[in-house]
């Protein structure tokens, strides 16, 4: 912080004593920082809309409900459709927990919850489909009454 403070007073200072030299170093140093500011809006841009193309659904499937299901400590059905050009290279993301018609998440997003993982690279218009671990739900909640979503996902995908 105090570098910084430093760095701009003294800008600031050149700025003023020598006009004529400070002012086009500082019009290319604005130019430039504008040029990889629009670089990372872009990549960040990129990046969300490869997202929204995934197809990720999460459903409560045990295996007592369905014998061709999930068994019963890893009851969390995922369904993972890669629907980029690009082959998807790693994804994580959170599971929440809603009640139907409602906005609270019921899932204790706590330190000792599970991470959840996609499955690697995933070739373009490929699907995935694996059985993970439920999160921990608030007291007084059962699986089967709720809705599963991910969110916060984050992703890497080849170029």
């Amino acid at each position: 912080m105090f570098i910084g403070v430093l760095l701009i007073l003294t800008w600031f200072v050149l700025l003023l004593r020598y006009p004529a030299k400070a002012f086009p170093v500082s019009l290319a140093a604005l130019f430039g920082l504008g040029l990889v500011a629009l670089w990372v809006v872009w990549l960040d841009n990129r990046e969300a809309s490869q997202l929204a193309r995934l197809d990720l659904r999460l459903s409560y499937a045990p295996s007592s409900s369905n014998p061709q299901r999930c068994p019963e400590d890893r009851p969390l059905l995922v369904q993972l459709n890669n629907g980029n050009k690009v082959p998807l290279l790693e994804l994580k993301w959170r599971v929440a927990a809603y009640a139907p018609g409602d906005t609270v998440n019921l899932a204790d997003n706590l330190y000792a919850a599970p991470h959840y993982r996609g499955p690697g690279e995933l070739q373009a218009g490929a699907s995935w489909e694996d059985c993970l671990p439920l999160p921990p739900l608030r007291p007084g909640y059962r699986p089967q009454t709720l809705e599963f979503r991910a969110e916060r996902l984050q992703g890497t995908f080849s170029d």
